[in-house]
């Protein structure tokens, strides 16, 4: 696995996860890198994604309640998820240019 991805599970509304992602054959200072979701019976959605330059986007769903950061010097990325709520349940990707991780689940449920 190229970018193997850590920190998925269940949370309760409210409650936060952090989910990691390590690249494995690449450096990842060259690239944007990004996370998607996959909610069931939804298509792939942009999560955030976070530039070379260190500039950001979030999907308006999940603006002010998530962060997408970088260590360049570790080579992996982050995606701190806060105030979960129940439509953020879904199998997350992270993505380096043509590179996916296998998804990681997040449920989140009361």
């Amino acid at each position: 696995v190229q970018l193997p991805e850590s920190g998925g599970g269940l949370a309760q509304p409210g409650g936060s996860l952090q989910l990691t992602c390590t690249a494995l054959t690449v450096e990842l200072h060259f690239y944007t890198i990004k996370w998607y979701r996959q909610a069931p019976g939804s298509r792939h959605e942009l999560v955030a994604y976070i530039t070379r330059g260190g500039s950001t986007m979030y999907a308006d769903a999940v603006k002010s309640r998530f962060t997408i950061s970088r260590d360049n010097a570790k080579n992996t990325m982050y995606l701190q998820m806060n105030n979960l709520k129940p439509e953020d349940t879904a199998v997350y990707f992270c993505n380096i240019d043509q590179q996916w991780g296998r998804g990681t689940q997040i449920t989140v449920s009361s």
